[in-house]
């Protein structure tokens, strides 16, 4: 896709239809807290084991954005060598009527590195940088536990959007010599989100402090709708005493399957 966005309605013209039904298994887990050093929570109502308390939940999808791009590579790390943050993504995808793991499905994303740049579209932020086009893209199919595991950084912003992933899951697709993948049906086209008061911790420290673009909060973005788990926001936990150690990134998809 070529469209450039100027403002926080750009990636709700370029969105993509949003008729699927798609739900998320929000547990004890992934929708009460964000476990995150430094960041005090309350603690959480204590569960059953997940497969038992699981509660589907559905939820609409979220639109896919002028940035995707097709025939990305299948691997587990995306970072290409970016600068920024580690995040380890740990992405369950479920069947939504039944609440059971879907293995072999092929879980994608995208997002923008530190200075808020696509791959296949820098200087749309303003930053002259080189473009592979193939920078923080990718997917990977998930386990036997229905279990997606990528590595890449925390993203960085862009004009009118806060800090998100795209993300995609698709089933029976087919993997391409060249890396790639073709053909399959796309089940779920959503985003992920991040935590603001982690976020803010991130923006101030290098490189991501580089990037001198106004950073839309959370609560002022156009495409998030405050509904936590339910909407795509990640359960968040540090993997240091400092934000640059990292952080992993945890969230339960349920799909509609038919």
């Amino acid at each position: 896709m070529t469209d450039t966005p100027t403002n926080d309605t750009s990636e709700a013209r370029a969105s993509h239809p949003v008729g699927r039904r798609t739900v998320l298994i929000a547990t004890g887990a992934t929708a009460a807290t964000l476990a995150v050093a430094a960041v005090p929570e309350a603690p959480a109502t204590p569960t059953a084991p997940v497969a038992a308390a699981a509660v589907c939940t559905l939820t609409k999808e979220m639109t896919e954005g002028p940035y995707y791009l097709d025939g990305q590579l299948v691997r587990s790390d995306i970072s290409e060598g970016k600068a920024g943050f580690p995040l380890k993504l740990n992405l369950t995808v479920v069947d939504d009527d039944t609440c059971v793991p879907l293995s072999n499905a092929l879980v994608e994303i995208w997002h923008c590195d530190a200075l808020g740049e696509y791959s296949g579209f820098v200087g749309n932020n303003g930053h002259d940088e080189p473009d592979n086009g193939t920078f923080l893209r990718g997917g990977v199919l998930t386990n036997s536990s229905g279990v997606a595991s990528i590595t890449s950084v925390y993203p960085g912003w862009y004009v009118g959007r806060c800090v998100h992933i795209h993300v995609k899951v698709h089933t029976n697709v087919t993997l391409t010599s060249d890396g790639s993948f073709t053909g399959g049906q796309e089940l779920h086209t959503g985003q992920l989100f991040f935590n603001e008061t982690i976020t803010a911790r991130v923006g101030a420290l290098s490189p991501y402090s580089a990037n001198k673009v106004t950073r839309t909060t959370l609560a002022r973005d156009s495409i998030y709708d405050d509904g936590g788990a339910a909407s795509g926001l990640l359960t968040l936990t540090a993997l240091g005493s400092s934000p640059s150690a990292g952080y992993t990134g945890t969230l339960t998809l349920g799909v509609e399957r038919s």
